[in-house]
Order: C-alpha cells, then structure tokens, then sequence
C-alpha cells in the first residue's frame, strides 16, 4: 500500500435502526454533528464569495429572496420537502438524515451572523476555495458516520432506483434543474458553483476512506429501500 492511501472501508448497507445499533454510537455522532456543521460553514463561505453557491444554494438563495426565511431557513424549508418526496419512493430517513435536514441550515446562518461578506476579489476567491475542501471534509465526516444520506443525497439514489437511471444521470438532471430555478428566482450562479460541481465529487472520494467508520453487516433488519 501507497503511504499516505488509506484503504475503502465499504458503507454498511443498514436500515435506520440498524444503523443506530450498529457500535460506536458515541463516535458516530460526534462525527456526525462535527460534519453537519462543517457543511454548514463552507455553504456560508460559498455565499460569502458572492462568486456563485452550491448548485441547491443558488434554490435556496432564490427562495430567501422571495419569502421571508434566512438562507438557513430556506435550507430547513427544501430539506423538509425533499423528504416529503421520499416517501413516494419508499425511503427510509435515518438519524442523519433528519439532523443533516436541521443542523446544516443552522450552521449556515450562524456563521453568515457572525462573517462579513469580503469585498476584496482575492479574499472571496479564499473564501471559495476554503469552503469548497471544507465541504468535501465535511461530506467525508458525515457520510462516513453512517447515519443515514442527506436528504438530497437520499433523493438523488431513491430516485435512480426507482427509474434505473444511473446515478450520475439522475444528479446532473436534478443539480441543473435546481441551478436553474434557483437562477431564474435571483440566485447566484457563477464559477464557483461550477467548481464546486467539478470539484466535490474527487473531495468527497478522497476523504471518505479516511472518515468512515467500519461497522459490521446486518444481521437481522434489511437495509432501507
């Protein structure tokens, strides 16, 4: 082995339950809460840059724009009804998924409280730059708990399931279409949600490995469907 490469430990292919019986609860959501708020921060970052938002904060932006809910609430708010669409595809939240649904939008507007938006080029491209990595550890963290996908993350395979597209097709139409809506209500699109969208994937693949934590198979309930 390569020094510096740490091997895949595969996720476990548990239900909610399982999930939370599955060992090392107290890690997993330290873990958890750590990466939630993380992801938070380098989505306030992304929006602090002004140089364009992650493909869903170009939505959330445009909502915050036309109702009266902070980015974070307009987080909560499409988080909520995100999931509401996964019960028509037979999705089952775990812990995660309901706090992934919570936390990242109050991490995002506690850290937009206390940040000024940069004014200074050099500086938002930093601010870009930082929380792009940062959200890449931070999807490691939390996904590696193994607690349970995001709600768009759950939307993204419930959906690929349901209509045997793969993966890849299902998120590029999804990410598009939320890009555009987003836009079209005023959101901010531009090189960094690009970037982020080129980026993310190879982050989020090189962390993982390094974050996840080994849990054993099922042994009695199935996994979510």
């Amino acid at each position: 082995m390569l020094v510096g490469v740490r091997r895949f430990v595969p996720l476990a292919p548990l239900g909610p339950l399982a999930q939370v019986r599955a060992g090392r609860l107290g890690r997993r959501l330290a873990q958890l809460a750590l990466g939630l708020v993380l992801f938070g921060v380098s989505t306030a970052l992304l929006v602090l840059g002004a140089l364009g938002a992650m493909p869903w904060d170009v939505l959330h932006q445009g909502i915050a724009l036309h109702v009266p809910l902070t980015f974070g609430q307009a987080v909560i708010a499409t988080s909520a009804l995100v999931l509401l669409a996964w019960i028509p595809l037979r999705q089952a939240p775990g812990l995660g998924t309901v706090a992934n649904a919570v936390v990242v939008g109050l991490a995002a507007d506690a850290t937009l409280a206390v940040m000024a938006r940069p004014s200074d080029l050099a500086v938002r491209v930093a601010f870009v730059v930082g929380g792009i990595v940062l959200n890449g550890v931070a999807s490691g963290l939390y996904i590696g708990a193994q607690l349970g996908p995001g709600p768009r993350d759950g939307l993204m395979t419930g959906l690929a399931r349901r209509t045997g597209w793969s993966l890849r097709a299902v998120r590029t139409g999804l990410e598009v279409s939320v890009v555009l809506l987003g836009w079209a209500l005023g959101g901010v699109l531009g090189v960094a949600t690009i970037a982020y969208a080129l980026a993310v994937g190879p982050l989020v693949q090189f962390c993982l490995p390094w974050f996840t934590v080994a849990l054993p198979e099922p042994t009695g309930e199935p996994a979510a469907s």
